[in-house]
């Protein structure tokens, strides 16, 4: 995510904030769900829009409110579609309009970095803001990316909302793990559960617009992000698909793996910063060395030490998290249980 307060916490790495992006990728279902609802007259007062990270959903949310703030139709852009000329377009990508509210992880100052969540004092300004009248007299908007930051007061602060529907105001609230917000919020809230695209469909998006450098490089994104579009734009940012071909060649070597070029890796995702990297690391790891067992499952050779080790930095991966272990500790000491099972292997051979 940014670490830049201007831009904020709801923006990932390679990707245009929410608020500016005009495009979906592969939901016209779900908007056209929210779009039926909206020209109904009889619009739900909270959406909860659900679904993996990366897949959509915040742009989602975005692309409603600016329908329901008044924003001109453009049905050549999809159901919710708008152009980014239109006036109040331009308002709500400024924040210049008092009609919407956005709620995520503030800035800590003193610390110079986002809080770990969305704060009691974060959540109270809905209720207050949902109390004031619209600036013209029509729909005002609260976003929440994303209601899984809410600590439990500040879920208990948004409940109170919820619970007596403002006139002419609907709340989105985007969230990848549903299950651990409050039953209460859950049970009143319209859900729009969002699903990634296949593969080779994504692959194919992100080569159409440009976001990849070869149909390589796209098809290997969309693989790594399982399908989601804006995971896959943040891997290619971050340098996630190089990434991943450096570690599967870490684990094609083997035995013949060298210190250098595995301290060089090491040094580099423990660099602050790197965090969404290390997590790809360790899934990319992992993914190899069960496709090492597989392999030699298949062949009918013994696979019981790659097993082992597949298990091994399960629990060295979740003890890290745990216990705050170094990162480039714990990074080497997961790509030489790799190669201590590779030599291993090959002094049996």
């Amino acid at each position: 995510m940014s670490t830049d307060p201007d831009i904020g916490s709801d923006v990932q790495p390679g990707c245009l904030a929410p608020r500016e992006r005009y495009d979906l990728f592969g939901h016209d279902a779900a908007e056209q769900a929210f779009a039926d609802a909206w020209d109904s007259g009889r619009l739900h007062h909270a959406w909860m829009i659900t679904g993996p990270r990366g897949v959509g959903k915040a742009s989602l949310a975005w692309r409603a409110a600016r329908r329901v703030l008044g924003a001109r139709p453009m049905p050549e852009a999809g159901p919710l579609g708008a152009s980014a000329q239109d006036p109040v377009c331009k308002l709500i990508e400024s924040q210049a309009t008092p009609d919407l509210l956005l709620l995520r992880r503030p800035w800590d100052d003193k610390r110079k970095r986002w809080r770990a969540e969305i704060t009691v004092e974060e959540a109270r300004r809905a209720p207050h803001f949902f109390e004031m009248s619209s600036g013209g007299g029509g729909w005002r908007v609260c976003i929440v990316d994303s209601a899984d930051d809410m600590n439990n007061n500040a879920a208990n602060a948004l409940l109170k909302t919820l619970e007596e529907p403002p006139k002419r105001g609907v709340l989105f609230l985007v969230t990848h793990t549903p299950g651990r917000l409050p039953a209460t919020i859950r049970s009143r809230c319209r859900r729009l559960t969002l699903r990634a695209s296949s593969v080779e469909a994504t692959a194919g998006w992100l080569e159409e617009t440009g976001s990849a450098r070869d149909s390589g490089s796209a098809l290997a994104a969309s693989k790594l992000a399982g399908g989601a579009p804006g995971r896959a734009l943040t891997l290619i940012a971050g340098g996630g698909v190089d990434l991943a071909a450096e570690v599967n060649l870490l684990v094609d070597r083997g035995a013949a793996a060298s210190d250098a070029d595995i301290r060089r890796l090491a040094e580099r995702l423990s660099l602050k910063g790197q965090e969404e990297m290390r997590d790809l690391f360790y899934e990319v790891l992992a993914n190899a060395i069960r496709g090492q067992a597989r392999d030699r499952a298949e062949a009918g050779r013994d696979a019981t030490g790659w097993l082992d080790s597949w298990r091994d930095l399960n629990t060295l991966v979740r003890d890290a998290n745990a216990l705050y272990l170094d990162p480039r500790q714990t990074i080497l000491s997961a790509l030489g249980q790799v190669r201590d099972v590779a030599r291993k292997e090959k002094a049996g051979a």
